[in-house]
């Protein structure tokens, strides 16, 4: 039995739609709403980012501000009452240390403390380096071993803390005494510039650490990006699509993903326990650091590779120039933006590492800023840390004033990326 099915040949209802009729209205006054609603919270969402940058910035510039600063004691010294037996002759060229420091000059200054403020007061009132500070002075000026002086020393570590307002009672009072007398000053602490680790926190700075991160980025610069350029170049260029390639490519995106503390066991069993390089070394560090780095750098060279457009491989092989120079001449230039960004932002990743380093061996207590690539060396993030740990309160302004610099050079190797990537960026 056929069944007929009825189909409706009526024509449809083609009417405009009426935007006055209240429920349109209704409808579209909805829709603002909602779209207001979600561009309010995308700005909550950006204003509340920049608090927190904002909170996070501001609290390490007002907590290290203080670090960059000493306290100095105006302490006469009488080098005429008190002759070292030396020559200004002697004080010329390598061996002006040595002289100085074989003619007791530190147990002058020590002397010298104690005679102008007493027994009690003057063999704690200056930092352990005050005397090298003296001993710079008559380097400068020779003269001043036959006549009395007076020179702004660094005060000690509770002195200090207690002038910028967080120390005990007892040093505040000390504190309020001398500067009732007119005899404390401030100034730029020098040393936390220029000088390398110490157990006293007046004397600890952040060269030697920021030395050897420099000195580990450049191992790091100098082997992860050739080898991560050249590695994009073939994997996106001249590699055949199958499961080899395939499987390089996934392995590569999971090593970008990879904790960094691995690459720093990695480290530590192929590079120091079965090649034997020098533990500490950057050289070490930096090829710690260049396994981490490479993989981000393959991935950002292959997008910015494939950003070329294909006619302009066409163009370079029509005019008859080679694959290989089609790819150096041509696609290489237009993708160095790219290329170059993503390395930058790869090492400033790298710069602020800490647990890959630290498995290899460099938080070792260095007293000297390393002199090459195979000596030992510490980093700054791995500093901030061990000085994170001191028990000594003056090391916690220091702390905060070392972050300080550590961001002020990764916003610097960002700001370098940005102007790059603005500057030799191609628009098509």
């Amino acid at each position: 039995m056929n069944s007929a099915v009825a189909i409706d040949t009526r024509p449809l209802d083609r009417r405009p739609t009426d935007w006055s009729h209240a429920a349109m209205r209704g409808r579209v006054r909805r829709r603002y709403r909602a779209e207001r609603r979600f561009r309010l919270l995308g700005l909550g969402a950006v204003l509340l980012s920049a608090g927190f940058l904002v909170f996070l910035l501001g609290s390490m510039l007002l907590q290290g501000a203080s670090g960059f600063l000493e306290t100095r004691v105006a302490m006469p010294i009488d080098f005429a009452a008190r002759p070292l037996g030396l020559t200004p002759a002697r004080l010329k060229g390598r061996g002006a240390d040595l002289a100085l420091a074989g003619a007791g000059l530190e147990g002058l200054v020590d002397d010298a403390a104690i005679g102008a403020f007493g027994p009690d007061l003057g063999a704690r009132i200056l930092s352990d380096g005050a005397w090298v500070r003296v001993r710079e002075a008559v380097k400068d000026d020779p003269s001043m071993l036959a006549r009395r002086v007076v020179l702004d020393l660094p005060v000690a570590s509770a002195l200090d803390i207690a002038a910028k307002g967080t120390g005990t009672v007892a040093a505040e009072a000390v504190v309020a005494s001398l500067r009732s007398d007119d005899l404390l000053s401030t100034g730029v602490d020098r040393d936390f510039l220029f000088a390398s680790d110490s157990t006293d926190p007046t004397r600890a700075g952040i060269w030697g650490a920021l030395k050897g991160s420099l000195l580990t980025i450049a191992v790091t610069l100098a082997l992860a990006f050739p080898v991560g350029l050249l590695a994009a170049l073939y994997l996106e260029e001249y590699a055949p699509r199958n499961r080899f390639t395939d499987l390089i490519e996934v392995s590569i995106n999971n090593l970008a993903a990879v904790p960094s503390i691995i690459f720093g066991l990695l480290g530590l069993a192929v590079f120091l326990g079965t090649f034997g390089l020098p533990r500490s070394a950057p050289l070490v560090g930096g090829l710690t650091l260049a396994l981490m780095t490479m993989p981000v750098i393959v991935i950002a060279a292959r997008n910015a590779i494939k950003a070329v457009p294909p006619s302009i491989r066409d163009a370079g092989l029509s005019v008859g120039a080679s694959p290989v120079q089609v790819v150096f001449h041509h696609v290489l230039p237009l993708a160095m933006p790219g290329v170059l960004t993503g390395t930058i932002l790869g090492l400033a990743r790298a710069l602020g590492e800490t647990a890959p380093l630290l498995l290899i061996g460099m938080r070792a207590f260095i007293a000297a800023p390393p002199g090459g690539v195979t000596e030992p060396a510490t980093v700054l993030p791995v500093q901030i840390f061990l000085w994170s740990d001191e028990v000594g309160r003056g090391f916690v302004e220091k702390t905060s004033a070392a972050i300080g610099v550590l961001l002020v050079v990764l916003l610097a190797i960002n700001a370098l990326a940005i102007h790059l990537r603005n500057r030799f960026e191609t628009r098509w």
